[in-house]
């Protein structure tokens, strides 16, 4: 009997099932975890009274957001209106898909690889998934037929397209460095040390950038309610509104385990198993996402786009030019 199928279907699908239901919880708890943090930060509790410690208040929020009345403006482009949390939120899962958790290990004569897909352009696969991503709220600030919720995605529309652009030149500056765009290379390159090391620039670069790509503090323009009252999501409430804010906790989960990835050593550490490491370093990055929230306020539109244009890309121009010369003297 041919078992192929075993490892070309069955494997990849349960591996496919895990990623999607482990991000689908680590999301509900990351909002358990940053109003935890930021309740610290501020001298109050947080969540502390659904469950012990409060660990039963994603629980509660995931129910009454299910069962919380669905209400369609009628002035709305209705199948487009519908679809867009649905296109923002699928691209946020799949991006997942290419990140290795773990070393590979062998079960019952089949090699378990802790990664769904180690495809040749693993770098570019989740620049290009988020990239559809902006493709939801785009069009749920455009279908909504509101002038809050169309300057929301005019705003997601400039700044997600700005920030991908220095984002894009410090993987650039990686790829010199590492001669690949496969994921489970770039993590065996840092056996020794990681790329923080080689690219401390280029970490710094990316992870800004990648504040702005899940429209973060200080970067949430988008959605800035003092103004916008709630940007590109203004008219949606319910389950559609939930699917949005999903969206932006998973891609801040994805950014933070690319972060570990590419710059951290990934699941490379000493003592501890590979996931273990993995989850530590996720962790630390998202605890930073939640420190910045806490810290900065909201920038003003226009420095937002000049602090890109006129600091953010010309810095990763210079980063870029400089690790091309390096690597070029040492060959």
């Amino acid at each position: 009997m041919d078992w192929n199928w075993i490892d070309t279907l069955l494997i990849p699908l349960i591996k496919s099932i895990v990623v999607v239901v482990g991000l689908l919880v680590a999301f509900a708890y990351m909002t358990y975890f940053e109003r935890k943090v930021c309740a610290r930060f501020q001298l109050r509790y947080g969540p502390n009274l659904a469950g012990p410690f409060g660990l039963l208040q994603p629980v509660s929020d995931a129910l009454k957001a299910i069962f919380k009345e669905e209400i369609v403006p009628e002035h709305v482009d209705r199948w487009v209106y519908i679809l867009s949390p649905v296109l923002a939120m699928v691209p946020a899962l799949v991006a997942f898909a290419v990140i290795p958790v773990g070393r590979a290990f062998s079960l019952a004569g089949h090699e378990i690889t802790l990664q769904v897909a180690d495809i040749n352009v693993g770098l570019l696969y989740p620049m290009a998934v988020a990239g559809l991503g902006a493709y939801g709220i785009v069009l749920g600030g455009w279908s909504s037929n509101s002038n809050y919720s169309l300057l929301g995605a005019l705003r997601a529309t400039a700044q997600i397209i700005s920030y991908e652009l220095p984002m894009g030149l410090a993987l650039v500056s990686l790829v010199l460095v590492t001669s690949t765009l496969r994921m489970s290379q770039i993590v065996a390159y840092q056996a020794i040390a990681p790329l923080l090391v080689l690219q401390p620039v280029g970490f710094l670069i990316y992870f800004i950038s990648g504040l702005a790509e899940t429209n973060r503090s200080p970067f949430d323009l988008p959605e800035t309610e003092n103004e916008l009252v709630s940007g590109f999501n203004t008219e949606y409430g319910g389950i559609k509104f939930a699917l949005f804010f999903m969206a932006e906790y998973i891609n801040m989960i994805v950014v933070s385990a690319l972060t570990a990835t590419l710059f951290l050593g990934g699941w490379q550490g000493p003592v501890l198993p590979g996931w273990v490491w993995f989850f530590i370093k996720t962790v630390v990055l998202l605890f930073l996402f939640v420190w910045v929230r806490a810290s900065l306020p909201r920038a003003r539109y226009d420095k937002l786009m000049k602090f890109c244009w006129k600091f953010m890309t010309p810095l990763a121009l210079a980063n870029l030019l400089v690790t091309a010369a390096v690597v070029l003297l040492l060959r």
